[in-house]
C-alpha cells in the first residue's frame, strides 16, 4: 500500500470547546489508485485529509493514529523532513482556486515557486520550459504564463491549481472539492483532465467531494464519511451499486436519477450531531431510519461484509474477511 491511515483522531481548541472532528478513521490507498472521500460538509474529509500532509491549523491536535507514506509514518517526522515530502511526494489541489492563488502574482511564478524551492539546481531555462509544459498538461496555453489569476476564469484557475500539484512528481494528489462553484460542463471538462493524468502520469489521488455523482465518476474505491467517522468504505461498484449503512443509502437517494420515473428527491432528515458533545452510540442515530435500542447505546464497529466492503452499522452481523 501506498498510504495507510490507522485509527486517526484530531480535535480541535475553539473558543467554545473541543470539537472532536475526527475519530478512529482508517484509511488505505494502492499505488495508482484513485480513493473518494464523500460526506456532508462538516463530517471531517478535508481534515482527514489535511492530516497526510501535516497542514492542519494550528489549533488542531492529533490525538492518536498513524499515517503511513511508502511503510514511513508521516506524523513522526520533523517539520523539515515534510518540507521535503510536500509537493515532491504529497501534493494538493486546494479548493477555491481564487483564494489558493495569490492576485498579485502570474501564474507561470507560482508555478514556477515550488519547483524553485524543492528542486534548488534547476536552471531558469529548465523551469520555464517545464512550467510551459505543465500548462499545456492542464489545456492552458504556455501563452498565459504571464497571466494573472483575475485574467483567467474559474475553470482555467482550477487547471492552474493542478498544474501546480505536479510541479515535482508527486506520488500522491489530494484534490479537495476540485469541481466546487464550476458549473456542469467545466466539471466535466476537469474530471476528465484529472483521470487523463492519473493514466498519463500513473499518480495515486485522494478526491474530496459532498457529490456522489463526481465520486462515482472517477475513483476506484470510496469512504463515506459522517460526523468525523468513516461509516463504510468499499469499491465504488460495490457502495453504488449494494451500499450498506443507512446513510450511504440516504446519500444516494438525494441525488436524481435521469433514468427512472421523475420524482422528488427524498432527501435526509435532521442534523448531524454536535462533535462538541457526540453522542455515545452511532452518531447516525437521531436520523437513522432503520434504528435500534442498540445503537443509541453502543457504537458499531466497522465489519466487512464481504471482501473489501466494509461497514459500521448494527444491522450487519460480522462476516469474515474473504
Amino acid at each position: 500500500m501506498l498510504l495507510q491511515v490507522q485509527d486517526l483522531a484530531i480535535q480541535f481548541t475553539s473558543k467554545a470547546g473541543i470539537v472532536h472532528a475526527v475519530e478512529g478513521v482508517s484509511l488505505e490507498l494502492a499505488a495508482g489508485e484513485v480513493l473518494g472521500l464523500a460526506g456532508e460538509s462538516g463530517c471531517g474529509k478535508t481534515t482527514t485529509a489535511l492530516a497526510i500532509p501535516r497542514l492542519l491549523p494550528r489549533n488542531a491536535t492529533v490525538l492518536n493514529g498513524k499515517v503511513l507514506f511508502e511503510e514511513e509514518d508521516l506524523l513522526q517526522k520533523t517539520d523539515s523532513d515534510m518540507e521535503r515530502v510536500r509537493w515532491s511526494k504529497i501534493s494538493i489541489v486546494f479548493q477555491g482556486s481564487m483564494n489558493a492563488l495569490n492576485p498579485v502574482i502570474n501564474i507561470g511564478d507560482q508555478i514556477a515557486e515550488s519547483i524553485t524551492y524543492h528542486e534548488p539546481g534547476v536552471s531558469k531555462s529548465e523551469i520555464k520550459e517545464r512550467t510551459a509544459q505543465l500548462l499545456e498538461y492542464v489545456g492552458i496555453s504556455p501563452n498565459r504564463i504571464r497571466s494573472y489569476p483575475h485574467e483567467l476564469s474559474g475553470g482555467m484557475r482550477q487547471r492552474v491549481l493542478i498544474a501546480m500539484s505536479l510541479t515535482c512528481n508527486p506520488k500522491l494528489v489530494i484534490a479537495d472539492e476540485p469541481v466546487t462553484a464550476l458549473d456542469v460542463m467545466i466539471q466535466a471538462q476537469i474530471l476528465n483532465l484529472l483521470k487523463t493524468l492519473r493514466d498519463k502520469l500513473d499518480l495515486s489521488m485522494i478526491l474530496i467531494s459532498h457529490d456522489l455523482s463526481v465520486i462515482a465518476e472517477t475513483c476506484d474505491r470510496v469512504a463515506i464519511m459522517y460526523a468525523g467517522k468513516v461509516v463504510e468504505q468499499g469499491s465504488a461498484e460495490d457502495l453504488f451499486g449494494n451500499p450498506c449503512h443507512p446513510y450511504s443509502t440516504g446519500l444516494l437517494k438525494s441525488f436524481p436519477n435521469i433514468y427512472s420515473q421523475r420524482e422528488f428527491i427524498s432527501g435526509i432528515p435532521g442534523y448531524p450531531p454536535n462533535l462538541l458533545d457526540p453522542p455515545e452510540g452511532c452518531r447516525f442515530y437521531d436520523r437513522c431510519p432503520s434504528r435500534m435500542e442498540i445503537c443509541q447505546q453502543v457504537e458499531p464497529k466497522s465489519i466487512f461484509t464481504s471482501k473489501g466492503h466494509q461497514v459500521a452499522c448494527h444491522l450487519f452481523q460480522e462476516k469474515p474477511h474473504g
